[in-house]
């Protein structure tokens, strides 16, 4: 049992029996639920601690103890947050932005098999088909944590289906992922923020909003850019992209390290030849293969369905090990 009591120490778990135990004697005041989202992100907190602490005590065999080893690498700060994904087309028009719905539609799915959340807050559609650009609010247990790794440019090659002489082409997609944050240093000055409405788009049918409820924010000093049309109320879009803007200034002052923000952004590649962190060919052959990693899967399909956890779990003992 030496290798469970290193494991203890490494995931911290007297730590997290005293967080525990903080929280649940917090829960019997009448005041803690007086605020009804302070409580629900404290009672998610909760769970996150006691799902690793009740994982920890029933695991006996050795296959269970190295199940555990996985939380070894969710110890990050932000590890835990909720994740904010931006998925963007590279050059390459219709065939670039059908590859850039498909990563979307892969870490939707992603999401639903993990026990995660997935919420589509904006998205910028292509003249044919595909999309230009989304922006995905992923909540659940370790979101951030999990996803994190996922940052950078994915190249796909195939058959196109756009393409009359069916064809080979090969596209490219960036995605970007932070934390959502609960900002504690940052505030914006009014005179600083542009807010721009219009109406929300959507490929038509009963779900189109017709009211110009889609709100832009633009933080002038920085040139950061939040876009959020997913509700039907300006109001309850504004206060989301006024979040997710809060976030981006939080990291952009709390990482003096250029590098590391740029990481943290995902932004520090562009999405074209030679930057890609994975490949997904479907033609000639099958294969999927993670360039940091060097991880591979020969089922295609498969991964584009949602499973990726091995791939997930690969890029982040790459991240861990990297100087």
């Amino acid at each position: 049992m030496e290798k469970k009591q290193q494991l203890a120490e490494l995931l911290g778990i007297e730590n997290k029996k005293v967080r525990i135990a903080e929280i649940q004697k917090d829960m019997q005041s009448a005041d803690f639920w007086a605020d009804h989202v302070k409580a629900a992100e404290i009672t998610q907190e909760l769970k996150q601690l006691d799902d690793i602490v009740t994982e920890f005590e029933l695991a006996e065999t050795p296959e269970e103890i190295a199940e555990l080893e996985k939380y070894t690498l969710l110890s990050g700060e932000y590890d835990a947050e909720p994740a904010i994904m931006t998925i963007s087309a590279g050059s390459g028009g219709t065939e670039a932005q059908d590859w850039a719905e498909m990563l979307m539609r892969m870490y939707v799915r992603y999401s639903e098999k993990s026990g995660l959340t997935a919420t589509i807050l904006d998205i910028s559609e292509g003249e044919e088909a595909g999309i230009k650009s989304a922006t995905l609010e992923i909540k659940g247990p370790f979101a951030f944590g999990y996803l994190k790794a996922e940052a950078g440019v994915h190249r796909l090659v195939r058959m196109s289906p756009f393409d009359a002489d069916k064809a080979r082409h090969t596209s490219f997609a960036l995605v970007q992922v932070i934390p959502k944050l609960k900002p504690k240093t940052v505030s914006i000055d009014p005179k600083d923020l542009r807010v721009d409405v219009y109406r929300a788009g959507g490929k038509g049918g009963q779900g189109v909003n017709t009211t110009d409820s889609a709100v832009r924010l633009t933080h002038l000093p920085t040139g950061l850019v939040v876009a959020v049309q997913n509700e039907r109320s300006q109001l309850q879009n504004k206060e989301i992209a006024m979040a997710i803007l809060l976030s981006r200034l939080e990291l952009l002052q709390k990482e003096k390290n250029a590098e590391q923000v740029a990481f943290l952004k995902g932004d520090f590649r562009e999405a074209a030849w030679g930057n890609q962190i994975r490949s997904y060919v479907l033609a000639p052959y099958q294969l999927i293969k993670d360039h940091r990693t060097g991880h591979e899967s020969p089922s295609p399909q498969d991964v584009l369905n949602g499973d990726i956890q091995d791939f997930i779990e690969a890029g982040l003992r790459w991240m861990k090990e990297a100087p």
